[in-house]
């Protein structure tokens, strides 16, 4: 056997495995990807009655939160506001359940819960969500209520809860199934094994001299198959490479090796010092809802803010950039409740490399961008789930009696392959931010192991 021959057959057996191992939860993937990618489509008709009102100049912020107040459940703290940003936006005042009194810091317990929303004192609500939840798959599953108001008039419109909405139910079905976060790793293995997919299919397609890029007319049966199945999944590549590797750098194991990984090399993006306190000024008031706002407003104008208020008497505000489709309007801020100091900011300029990659391809990855962006994630889904049933079609009509059925292979046809050494310590290595990798490199052994064992019996018996 020839090395090109031996090459292009070990490529074959690399590439036709993952697809079996991969495929039907690539199908599940990118069909829990479509129903996500319509979410913004879905909510403006779901929810325009929560979302949009008639267009008005807005009241005092501090007169909207006592009007939310009004409709928060029992045993719930207010958590986060998302701010109203252009006309006809409500705002969105986020409350959580109390943590029971065990648990709870003395400044929580009794009525300071719901106590002191007025000019000058902020209720007291939970921490916002920490900088690194923000690598996984979305937010930790949310358990609190949404109270809708509208700006201009002070009207509720309406609660809800964070699981019942739309956006909220499909990022869990295409993240988890609906299950807990234990789930998460099945979207990591196919994402893995489409990685594996690329390479090798990139290696098997890439044009000779003379070859054409496009499939041609002419082609009949399983060649003109392999020719679009192949021209799909090449032309695709890159986009496919990112939608990989942004899903990669919050899944479930990989994305703790990256954020490993990341940290290690110095690219952790900047974060509020822990124990932030505000210094208080004897006879002096809490900084209200609105001054909060405005000196928020002047670090970001241009940017859909949610604020987190003080928890405790020497809390602080928290502001920061809600809309992850404006990556370089990203803010963190805090400032200090009393005298409204800043004592910490981050923004654009102040990210890492690392993290500036990750607002950007983050939001890429979820639609975030604008329908363009919506428009390529869904020919990418729709591309996914054709090259799948193209590649099942070829394995149908070359079926052969072997091992699963892949592209049989002479003995001792693997020492002919020149890269199998290279390309077995560039997985290895792989493994440490992909640990799902290793998996599939041992279950390629059993597979080659297996066959070899059937290819010795079948010639021992010949003989």
């Amino acid at each position: 056997m020839n090395t090109d021959t031996a090459r292009r057959g070990a490529l074959w057996r690399i590439h036709g495995l993952a697809a079996m191992l991969a495929t039907p939860f690539l199908l599940v993937a990118a069909v829990t990807g479509l129903i996500y990618v319509a979410a913004p489509q879905v909510e403006a008709w779901q929810y325009r009655h929560l979302d949009v009102v008639e267009t008005a100049p807005w009241l005092p912020l501090d007169r909207l939160v006592q009007a939310a107040e009004t409709a928060a459940p029992p045993g719930m703290r207010l958590r986060q506001a998302v701010l109203p940003h252009l006309p006809g936006d409500t705002l969105r005042v986020t409350y959580t359940p109390v943590p029971t009194a065990s648990a709870a810091p003395a400044s929580v317990a009794g009525a300071e819960t719901h106590a002191g929303h007025g000019a000058t004192a902020a209720p007291l609500t939970a921490p916002p969500r920490p900088p690194a939840a923000e690598s996984r798959f979305g937010p930790r599953i949310p358990r609190g209520v949404v109270v809708y108001v509208d700006p201009g008039t002070a009207q509720v419109l309406g609660t809800q809860t964070e699981l019942d909405r739309y956006s909220t139910w499909a990022k869990r079905l295409h993240s988890s199934l609906l299950q807990s976060d234990g789930w998460r790793w099945l979207i990591e293995w196919a994402a893995t094994c489409l990685l594996v997919m690329l390479i090798t299919g990139a290696a098997l397609w890439w044009p000779k001299r003379g070859q054409a890029f496009v499939p041609q007319r002419s082609a009949r049966g399983r060649v003109a198959w392999k020719q679009w199945h192949a021209f799909t999944g090449f032309a695709l590549g890159l986009m496919s490479l990112a939608i990989v590797l942004t899903g990669l750098t919050w899944s479930r194991y990989a994305g703790d090796q990256i954020r490993s990984l990341r940290d290690h090399i110095g690219q952790t993006p900047p974060r509020a010092p822990a124990g932030l306190k505000s210094m208080r000024i004897e006879g002096a008031g809490r900084l209200s809802w609105q001054a909060a706002w405005d000196r928020a407003r002047d670090a970001a104008p241009d940017a859909v803010l949610q604020i987190s208020p003080p928890r405790g008497p020497d809390g602080v505000w928290r502001i920061s950039n809600y809309d992850r489709g404006q990556p370089t309007q990203r803010m963190d801020l805090v400032l200090d409740a009393y005298s409204g100091e800043r004592l910490f900011y981050a923004g654009w300029q102040e990210q890492t490399v690392f993290s500036k990659a990750t607002a950007i391809g983050i939001p890429f990855h979820r639609g975030e961008f604008g329908l363009w962006n919506q428009v390529l994630l869904a020919l990418f889904g729709i591309t996914v789930i054709f090259s799948t049933v193209t590649g099942w079609v070829m394995w149908f009509r070359r079926r052969r009696s072997g091992w699963l059925g892949l592209v049989a292979l002479q003995a001792h046809a693997w020492r002919n392959v020149p890269w199998r050494w290279p390309a077995l310590a560039a997985s290895l290595a792989l493994c440490a931010l992909a640990p799902l990798l290793l998996v599939f490199l041992a279950l390629l052994l059993l597979v080659e192991w297996q066959a070899s064992r059937a290819s010795f019996a079948q010639t021992s018996s010949a003989l």
